[in-house]
């Protein structure tokens, strides 16, 4: 909103200043800045009412020290994420940008699924909340929408064989192809197309593209709602993904920087910068109540959120497979569930008794088992989530 009122008023007035609106940088910081104030200066009112109409986190005894202190507490505070990123999106990223178009659909996509499942749980008394399937559902309908319009889109294109010098001298005209290319990690030639795996048939190609999609907007939804288990940890090992994630759209979509670490030119995704700095104001802001004690949860309304918000960014700048490195925690924390699961389970027709890896999945509560206090793990996985988002930019170099 605010890009298009300045860029009139720098063209008809020259207004002083306006021309500030021009710059990416400006915008994402000036996005960062209100997403955190929103969330700090509105998110105890929002605490205090949700209190007053008793909108408390139903908890389930698993015999977790302090488990039963948090009954009460109030949730669905995902409601004050989602506003802190879009509020800032509208008003300073570019509205006509097909990239910043889909973030604002996955947002609201995700948060309407989170969102419908607290609601259930909350009023409706059901601690099982949304069913799985309908969970499934909604989240492969994004992915095909996602999917879909990165395929068909034709304000989405690539930019191969950038030449620096004439990009400097201004001879080159940025012109990008349609293609289901996207980035290895740590190989020289990091460029991989999907069509190769179905032997150069572009139809195929696209769908087999729709259905990456849908396995990754699934997966890493669902392995973020997982993390969400203990006070300050989804949202503290988030921040760092979002801040990668953000870096990686600025350095793809500027042709200079583009060309030096020699990766995709991706016209107009540098705007995804400042979505990306809106959500890290936006969770930032959320970590200083949901902290160690917490006083508001996030509920479905967040975590569900917040892992389609990193896969369908992930795919705008076609860094998809990165995400094992950039959400390790996830990673884990998903296949600890499912090595559990599948473990018991097999143990349980084997023997006639089911037996367990871990103390308790996802792992950590199986920290929480070993006595270890909740800040602690939360401050250990962030310090782990900064690790692996420094080794995600280390692979601009590493090849």
């Amino acid at each position: 909103m605010l890009y298009s009122f300045f860029q009139y008023l720098d063209k008809v007035y020259d207004l002083p200043g306006s021309g500030m609106f021009q710059y990416i940088t400006f915008r994402a910081a000036a996005a960062f800045i209100i997403a955190l104030l929103i969330v700090i200066y509105i998110g105890l009112p929002i605490i205090r009412q949700l209190q007053k109409l008793q909108i408390g986190e139903e908890i389930r005894d698993l015999g977790l020290e302090g488990q039963m202190a948090k009954k009460g507490t109030p949730t669905m505070g995902g409601i004050l994420i989602l506003l802190a990123i879009l509020i800032p999106t509208l008003l300073f990223a570019r509205l006509d940008n097909i990239y910043i178009l889909l973030m604002i659909v996955s947002t609201i996509w995700c948060g309407a699924i989170g969102f419908l499942d607290d609601y259930i749980k909350v009023f409706r008394h059901k601690k099982e909340g949304l069913k799985g399937k309908f969970k499934i559902v909604g989240q492969i309908g994004l992915g095909i929408i996602v999917g879909t319009v990165m395929c068909f889109s034709e304000d989405i294109v690539v930019r191969e064989d950038i030449n620096t010098t004439q990009v400097q001298e201004h001879t080159i005209e940025v012109e990008g192809i349609k293609t289901t290319q996207t980035t290895i990690p740590f190989f020289k030639e990091n460029e991989f197309d999907y069509s190769w795996l179905t032997g150069g048939n572009q139809t195929a190609a696209w769908i087999l593209y729709i259905i990456i999609a849908i396995l990754i907007v699934t997966a890493v939804s669902n392995a973020a709602n997982l993390t969400d288990g203990i006070d300050g940890l989804l949202t503290g090992v988030s921040i760092p993904i979002v801040v990668v994630l953000g870096v990686l759209a600025y350095l793809s979509g500027h042709i200079i920087y583009a060309d030096y670490l020699n990766i995709m030119f991706i016209p107009n995704s540098g705007e995804l910068f400042v979505f990306a700095l809106a959500m890290i104001g936006a969770l930032l802001g959320f970590l200083w109540y949901n902290s160690y004690p917490a006083q508001i949860f996030m509920g479905d309304t967040g975590s569900l959120a917040i892992g389609g918000i990193i896969a369908v960014f992930a795919l705008c700048i076609r860094k998809e497979l990165l995400l094992p490195i950039m959400c390790g925690i996830f990673v884990v924390e998903a296949l600890s569930v499912i090595i559990q699961t599948r473990y018991f389970a097999y143990t349980k027709k084997k023997f006639g008794q089911g037996r367990r890896i871990f103390l308790m999945s996802p792992i950590h509560h199986h920290y929480q088992k070993k006595n270890l206090h909740e800040s602690k793990i939360t401050m250990r996985f962030i310090i782990i989530s900064l690790l692996l988002a420094a080794i995600s930019l280390v692979t601009l170099k590493i090849r």
